[in-house]
């Protein structure tokens, strides 16, 4: 009698750790194949890959800098994802994230102290990037405007709005570059060099810093939201079902707008490790990419925190291992370490599921159906 795998649950250990790896092997075997056809060893390449993001700590440093940046946008495509929304604007909640750190920072970082100013850019950053997911929210909720379109239409709508504003409003006088001025050392979020000179550990100087504090924390406050309130009950439940969420009492519309200005406020934080930690300044194009790449951070990591952290910190060993070996191996372009990445993505992303019966039918050999069925009955 054949086995239906799709309906076969698995442990959760599996489903979160061992298809996802199996799908990161795949996507590096098909890498592999590519190097070959380029004339490059992959077992050389990799271990090249490997010293080049961790070998370190400088190159620890920077993948960690990138991992942060991960986990915040990671987190918000979860958190939507939970209530059935897909939402693709992590990039342009993550712009207008970094706008409200700089109307705070330009407006008040001459008179208040760090104390206060940080705590306020980090609030500021969550708050803007909520709004700007709010629209889209409310656009769904109230007038059935689909979520995918309207994110993807607030990204280019943020990237045009930044751009007038710096180039005719932000910009420092006296500048062609369309950047804001440097915002006061008392509004920058601490180095992870700074932080730890106090207890004795010497770091070299990375883009590193408290905004990976800041990302673990909120990786705790979403399992907790999510899986232990009764708000985060009502998420998932309205995720589910809709019509069991109103059954309950749910309303179905303030879920949307919840989890989408929670994701929104999400994607905002990268602002804090952008701007606040590293730039100290409102540029153009410090997202790079990373609301998109959030998206495929989570649906590896299955929408679970502890998932996505490490999703998150393959993905930065991916970025800066892949530009160590860019640089070692001329014949791997750039382009190239971006194919590389987006084999990863394909994988765990799009093909997610395609191990999974083979997965299944090996559990089946060791657990077999009537011993399940004991263990639920």
């Amino acid at each position: 009698m054949s086995i239906n795998t799709a309906s076969v649950p698995l442990p959760g250990w599996i489903e979160v750790l061992v298809i996802p790896v199996l799908n990161v092997l795949m996507a590096l075997f098909f890498a592999g194949l590519i190097m070959l056809a380029i004339g490059v060893d992959p077992i050389e390449a990799l271990g090249l890959m490997i010293r080049g993001a961790l070998g370190d700590d400088y190159s620890l440093g920077y993948t960690l800098y990138y991992t942060t940046n991960f986990i915040f946008t990671g987190l918000a495509v979860a958190v939507a994802f939970h209530a059935s929304l897909f939402n693709i604007g992590g990039e342009g909640q993550a712009y207008i994230g970094g706008l409200g750190v700089a109307v705070v920072f330009l407006l008040l970082d001459r008179y208040l102290p760090a104390i206060l100013l940080v705590p306020i850019g980090i609030a500021a950053a969550g708050l803007f990037g909520a709004a700007w997911a709010f629209i889209p929210a409310w656009l769904q909720a109230y007038r059935g405007s689909h979520i995918v379109i309207t994110t993807i239409m607030f990204n280019f709508i943020a990237a045009s709005l930044m751009v007038y504003l710096l180039v005719n409003v932000l910009i420092q006088p006296g500048q062609m570059s369309p950047e804001s001025r440097q915002f006061d050392p008392s509004g920058w979020m601490p180095s992870m060099k700074m932080a730890l000179a106090p207890f004795g550990i010497d770091l070299v100087n990375t883009p590193l810093n408290l905004s990976l504090v800041v990302a673990l924390i909120c990786c705790v406050l979403v399992w907790l939201y999510i899986w232990r309130t009764r708000w985060g009950y009502e998420l998932r439940t309205a995720g589910f079902s809709e019509p069991a969420a109103r059954y309950a009492g749910i309303r179905p519309r303030g879920v949307i707008i919840s989890a989408m200005c929670l994701s929104g406020a999400l994607a905002g934080f990268v602002a804090v490790n952008e701007i606040m930690g590293v730039h100290h300044r409102l540029l153009l194009n410090f997202p790079a990419g990373y609301g998109f790449t959030g998206i495929a951070v989570a649906l590896m990591g299955r929408n679970h925190p502890v998932g996505i952290v490490m999703a998150s910190l393959l993905f930065g060993v991916l970025y800066q291992g892949g530009a160590e070996l860019a640089f070692e191996i001329p014949t791997i372009t750039r382009e190239m370490v971006v194919a590389i990445q987006g084999l990863i993505i394909l994988f765990c992303g799009a093909l997610a599921l395609m191990l999974r019966p083979w997965v299944v039918r090996v559990y089946l050999v060791i657990r077999p159906v009537g011993s399940l069925e004991r263990e639920a009955a």
